[in-house]
């Protein structure tokens, strides 16, 4: 993720010098370097492990956004904050999926982690991507905050048609393209080699269903780049905050996988908010380019936007929690009854 890429693709206003892009990604790096370390030997992760690493990647953003207050001011820590919490809760539903996927592949416990890992990495570079794409649209016009608010909509009205009709995501491995293209092109072995990719079988090279279950991670990273990407930049136009907002925010994903993974189930209005919480954020980009060709129309301010997105979020938990109360309830009457 080379800094010079964003720098020549964002010659927006931004905070980002090449001194504080060279730093941040190259803790990045590191923080990466740790993670393979420690999913080096593959192992069943324990519930004190995940907390203890969720509780330290969020803590970085919180101590990340204080020091962007003191140097450049709240109005840049807010928009942090506020595409922080945008990424998060977005990236709540790419872990719903990366469940799905690890249990159509019947990825064992123990490389469980190293899928999350590899699907983690292969996020950051789609979004390093789409970040810099992004950049550069912006620099051309403002209709691009047109563009990135109906794409948010239209995402935004599949998500609740989805949600209200009732379908539950599912994923079917034989539709995927990218699983049939490696399955035409190379053997796939019948079970799992430990961590390996690759291993040689009968004489020739073969994939283990370790590889494709990567490889379908990184299909839906594409998806929810597309997503993200204008979903932070309607929060801030800064390509280095948007960047930082991805990163913190998909860092962490890994052991919070396993904090949430009986609880992910139970968020079932999650889709609900996050339809809400898009299309709020794409009006908020189509009234952003509006105001500059009708200057009477009014904008929606970034702490509004947080505010909004925190209530949506509290408001979703609050009622799943509700409907799963009320529905063990009603299961357990009968049994009361007999």
């Amino acid at each position: 993720m080379p800094t010079e890429a964003f720098l020549s693709a964002a010659s927006l206003e931004t905070i980002g010098s090449p001194q504080l892009w060279t730093i941040t990604v190259a803790a990045l790096l590191l923080l990466l370097a740790v993670d393979f370390i420690l999913t080096r030997r593959p192992h069943e992760v324990r519930m004190r492990e995940a907390v203890g690493w969720s509780v330290f990647y969020l803590a970085l953003p919180l101590i990340f956004g204080v020091y962007l207050w003191g140097v450049f001011g709240s109005g840049v820590a807010v928009e942090f904050f506020t595409g922080y919490v945008v990424e998060k809760s977005l990236s709540v539903d790419n872990l719903f999926v990366f469940m799905l996927l690890l249990s159509a592949f019947a990825v064992p416990a123990a490389l469980a982690q190293r899928v999350l890992l590899y699907g983690i990495v292969g996020a950051l570079v789609l979004r390093a991507i789409f970040i810099a794409l992004g950049a550069a649209v912006l620099q051309s016009g403002t209709w691009a905050f047109l563009l990135f608010g109906a794409i948010l909509i239209f995402t935004a009205i599949k998500i609740m048609k989805d949600a209200l009709g009732g379908h539950e995501q599912q994923v079917d491995i034989s539709s995927m393209r990218t699983v049939r293209l490696l399955r035409r092109f190379m053997p796939v072995t019948d079970d799992y080699r430990g961590s390996h990719l690759v291993v040689r079988e009968g004489g020739r090279r073969a994939l283990t269903p370790l590889a494709l279950a990567i490889v379908a991670v990184f299909a839906t990273d594409i998806v929810f780049a597309v997503d993200s990407v204008p979903a932070v930049y309607g929060v801030t136009e800064d390509p280095y905050l948007v960047f930082a907002t991805n990163a913190f925010a998909l860092l962490g994903l890994r052991a919070l996988y396993f904090v949430l993974l009986g609880f992910l189930a139970k968020l079932r209005h999650l889709n609900h908010g996050l339809g809400i919480i898009l299309a709020f954020i794409g009006i908020k980009l189509v009234l952003h380019w509006a105001h500059g060709v009708w200057t009477w129309l009014p904008e929606i301010p970034t702490p509004v936007s947080l505010g909004v997105i925190i209530a949506v979020l509290a408001t979703v938990t609050a009622t799943s929690l509700y409907a799963n109360r009320l529905d063990a309830k009603v299961a357990s009457a009968p049994a009361e009854r007999g």
